[in-house]
């Protein structure tokens, strides 16, 4: 096994849930609460309806939610998150078609030394339009990507929404490809993954996650592709893409070595495949490539999962 990465490090989420429907319900399927004893305990106590609190509000609605402050909001766990320390979340539905499969929530805190960015783009008028974020101190960054708009193609959501796929941005204060490269080198931000966000209806979302080196929301970021026409007839995946601080690129365009491969039920990229539902995998760095958690999310194209992103904190 590899160096163990040390867990220390203050990340970017504090919190991140899988929530899964139950009949006409959401229950908390697994959790990463980090020393979040508390929250963990109000959380475990608590189910949704559709429509209620944040991860009902996704179901219902359809379409990724931010939620930038608790207080006399619909949020249904104030308190205990107050005595957390956290004060913003993200609730990002996945679903196949019309079926919804689950609903991943991740939860932060507001302080001045966390920067960062978790980004919901949605098509408006033939451009991707930033529909709502959460920064952190990253306070300028977020006043850029509001006046900032994407043509298909351009930009980290622009090019997701265009390649229908997910994307990384590596050194995103320099990178050409990255229109805002110099307000996120200014932040210190440094690697960006952009997934798309297939919803029952027409409209069109991105979602990005925007990483920096002292709080990052991870340290290692995958992108497995899944489709039949890339894998074959099996249930697999090929790692197409990926970097990490420790091990650097996680894949090679060297013809003579094979594509890192898995299948069905094979390590927590095989059971995405198998169950069609994210994993989120915490306190086992043996099963999580020497990390402390992991979190691996299914994306679905035309009825059937065609990606698995995953990051590790």
């Amino acid at each position: 096994m590899d160096t163990v990465i040390d867990a220390r490090v203050k990340t970017f989420i504090q919190v991140t849930e899988l929530w899964i429907p139950d009949g006409d319900r959401l229950v908390l399927a697994n959790g990463n609460y980090g020393d979040l004893a508390a929250f963990e305990t109000a959380t475990r106590a608590i189910s949704f309806g559709k429509g209620e609190g944040l991860p009902g509000k996704a179901w219902a609605e359809q379409r990724p939610v931010v939620l930038k402050g608790f207080d006399g909001s619909y949020f249904k766990r104030i308190e205990a998150a107050a005595e957390a320390g956290l004060t913003s979340a993200v609730a990002l539905p996945v679903f196949d078609e019309d079926d919804l499969k689950a609903v991943l929530v991740v939860l932060c805190s507001d302080s001045d030394e966390r920067i960062g960015a978790i980004e919901v783009w949605s098509e408006l008028d033939g451009l991707m339009m930033l529909d709502d974020g959460y920064y952190g101190a990253a306070k300028h960054f977020e006043w850029v990507s509001q006046h900032t708009h994407f043509p298909r193609g351009q930009g980290l959501p622009g090019g997701v929404w265009s390649a229908r796929t997910p994307m990384l941005f590596r050194e995103l204060g320099s990178g050409y490809r990255f229109i805002r490269a110099d307000s996120a080198g200014k932040a210190g931000l440094t690697t960006g993954l952009g997934v798309p966000v297939p919803v029952p209806h027409d409209r069109q979302f991105v979602l990005t996650l925007l990483s920096a080196r002292g709080t990052p929301i991870a340290r290692r970021f995958e992108i497995w592709d899944a489709r039949p026409e890339k894998v074959g007839k099996e249930t697999a995946a090929i790692l197409v893409d990926g970097i990490c601080e420790r091990d650097g690129p996680l894949w090679t365009d060297d013809n003579d070595a094979p594509p890192r491969r898995v299948t069905a039920n094979q390590g927590n990229i095989g059971k995405v495949l198998a169950t069609g539902l994210p994993v989120i995998l915490s306190g086992a760095p043996a099963l999580t490539e020497g990390y402390s958690a992991m979190v691996a999310l299914p994306v679905y194209q035309g009825g059937a999962l065609a990606h698995v992103v995953a990051w590790y904190i």
